[in-house]
């Protein structure tokens, strides 16, 4: 079929072997690629209830029909597991060039299973993988990984090869249950653990290196659609928005909604906002917009630190989420100081809202007397030690290495927790914004505001956020749309750019396959339900699909609120209208 390799690379870390197979036109028909493929080969390939850290857990990397091309939002990757911060489904994803260069080695999927006796690199190439020790390697941070892996393995053949690689850091050798992929220094597959997995089979790095290019069906087709979007998106006031001020821009608007979680959620806005804010991290640092490849939105911040004790520190970022995680959650009031513990995470491959989140749960556990760590809000040197510490699984840090729950039942304060099936919330307060709160407990993989990014439609208006009735139809086509984006796999930010109708021209224009909107949304809702049943078959059950207590029962200062009964509404409709019995299961293959 069109827009794809038919090819699928199984690695055995346990025995150095591979092979390669192909794949039905079928499946390709009914999953496409990312993540409808990678779901359905996890699904069909995972022992049930198997542990997250067995060698019989499958680790699999997986481009989507539309990387490669000139198709705008097009340079990503997904990495798909059974995670282990929360027992369920796990994805992430990641954008940067070494998406284009993983391509190029000419598959569909990657599969890695089994567990390396040593620290192991692999090769990965159109004909196929090498196995290389990696001794050397481990312990370092992601950056220097990544660089001597690239220096090492660069292809010297050809000029057309792309190279690039993947890595863990220490907290992924060392099983932090949170741990992140990254590439391209500051770019994460940053959620669920799928760091924690590659380190728990011994896979210090991944180098893809090929020339490989897929096929589209009509090329002529594609490339009129990347030209038009091109030209109609340059006034577009989002594109705009983010080429101007990235994610960070998202401080203000959240703080003066009200739903920006602060002192570890028991407050809906920092008073100190604007000293962490966009505002704030243009004025005082150096920053320049930064784009992914096949991308002219460059929401990427590229910032240098002018002042203080972090001058001429260096990173992409920091994003919202990471500002919201301490900037918010541990009251640091400075975007300097923020910048600061963005990059210890990164180097040591740290997901950043899960350990803002954590850190923010300790600032209480000491507080309340539950631990004897001196750690306090605002208090940077001290979160900085504990962060390292976690990577380390040192002393209090392996504790908090284990995630939430485990952290939460120790010190007692599970009636205190802020978390989904173990995954923390990013920093959009359900109390405000209460079809977000139904993403948190429907996700896949926990608490996520990604996989339907419904803020947005709360924040501009398309639908009141206090509203209950008809929300959960709404949020079912964000959703369905937006896991067709996670089957092609392209960039969320350019969601008001692919409405349904460019999603029908682009599948077409690469695969060849007639389709309507109609059609897409069954893909889609395939892709959910099989999801699904691999969750069930993990345990799930209707009561992990609920938020916290702690969000019904406490309401903010401002007198939001969400009640247990709001989000038991929208959850009954939205199994309804995914077709799901009452307790949220499909009823239809």
């Amino acid at each position: 079929m069109n827009g794809f390799y038919g090819r699928i690379l199984t690695v055995d870390l346990t025995d150095h072997r591979f092979h390669v197979e192909s794949i039905e036109g079928e499946v390709l028909e009914r999953f496409l690629g990312g993540k409808g493929l990678a779901s359905y080969l996890l699904a069909k390939l995972n022992p049930p209830r198997v542990d997250p850290s067995s060698p019989e857990n499958h680790l699999i990397f997986a481009t989507g029909p539309v990387c490669g091309s000139p198709l705008w939002g097009s340079s990503r990757y997904g990495v798909f597991t059974k995670s282990p911060q929360t027992g369920f489904y796990s994805e992430s994803y990641a954008g940067g060039r070494v998406p284009e260069a993983m391509d190029a080695a000419g598959y569909d999927g990657i599969i890695i299973k089994g567990q390396s006796t040593r620290p192991a690199v692999l090769v990965v190439h159109p004909k196929g993988v090498e196995f290389h020790e990696a001794g050397d390697l481990w312990g370092m941070d992601t950056h220097q990984s990544e660089d001597e892996v690239v220096r090492k393995f660069r292809s010297k053949e050809q000029k057309t090869v792309r190279t690039g690689a993947v890595v863990i850091g220490p907290a992924g050798e060392n099983q932090v249950c949170f741990s992140v992929i990254e590439n391209d220094h500051w770019r994460s597959a940053g959620r669920t653990g799928a760091g924690c997995v590659m380190g728990s089979k011994r896979l210090k790095a991944i180098v893809f290196q090929g020339d490989c290019r897929r096929k589209p069906a009509n090329r002529k087709a594609v490339g009129i659609i990347a030209r038009h979007l091109a030209q109609e998106a340059k006034e577009h006031p989002q594109v705009a928005a983010y080429k101007s001020m990235g994610t960070p821009m998202m401080v203000k608007v959240m703080n003066e909604a009200g739903g920006f979680p602060t002192r570890y959620w028991s407050e809906g806005t920092y008073d100190k906002w604007p000293s962490i804010s966009a505002d704030a991290l243009h004025s005082r640092c150096q920053v320049k917009p930064h784009a992914c490849l096949k991308c002219f939105m460059a929401c990427g911040r590229m910032t240098t630190v002018r002042h203080g004790r972090h001058a001429g520190l260096k990173l992409e970022g920091p994003e919202y989420e990471t500002i919201y995680a301490f900037g918010g959650l541990c009251a640091i009031d400075s975007i300097e100081e923020i910048i600061y513990l963005n990059d210890i995470c990164d180097r040591l491959g740290l997901d950043t809202i899960t350990a803002g989140n954590l850190c923010g749960l300790a600032i209480e556990a000491a507080r309340r007397g539950k631990m004897d760590v001196p750690i306090d809000y605002g208090q940077v040197d001290a979160i900085a030690e504990l962060l390292r510490k976690i990577a380390s699984r040192e002393g209090i840090g392996d504790l908090l290495a284990q995630g939430i729950r485990t952290a939460a039942k120790e010190w007692d304060l599970e009636e205190i927790a802020i978390h989904v099936k173990g995954l923390e919330p990013a920093g959009y307060d359900p109390r405000v914004l209460k079809g977000v709160g139904l993403g948190y407990a429907t996700s896949d993989r926990g608490a996520c505001h990604l996989r339907a990014t419904f803020y947005k439609p709360e924040l501009t208006g398309m639908i009141d956020p206090g509203a209950i009735k008809g929300k959960a139809a709404m949020f079912v086509d964000f959703e369905d749309r937006l896991t067709l984006f996670d089957t092609l796999i392209l960039c969320r930010f350019y969601r008001d750019l692919y409405p349904w109708e460019s999603l029908c021209e682009m599948v077409e224009g690469i695969t060849g396959l007639k389709a309507d909107r109609s059609s897409l949304a069954a893909t889609s809702a395939n892709v959910s339900n099989t999801v699904r049943r691999f969750n069930i078959q993990e345990g799930l059950k209707r009561k992990d699909d609920r938020l916290p207590a702690r969000l019904y029962n406490e309401a903010l200062k401002s007198g939001h609120q969400i009640r247990e009964a709001e989000l038991e509404k929208m959850l009954s409709d939205y199994y309804r209208l995914r077709g799901w019995d009452e307790e949220g299961r499909p009823r239809h293959s």
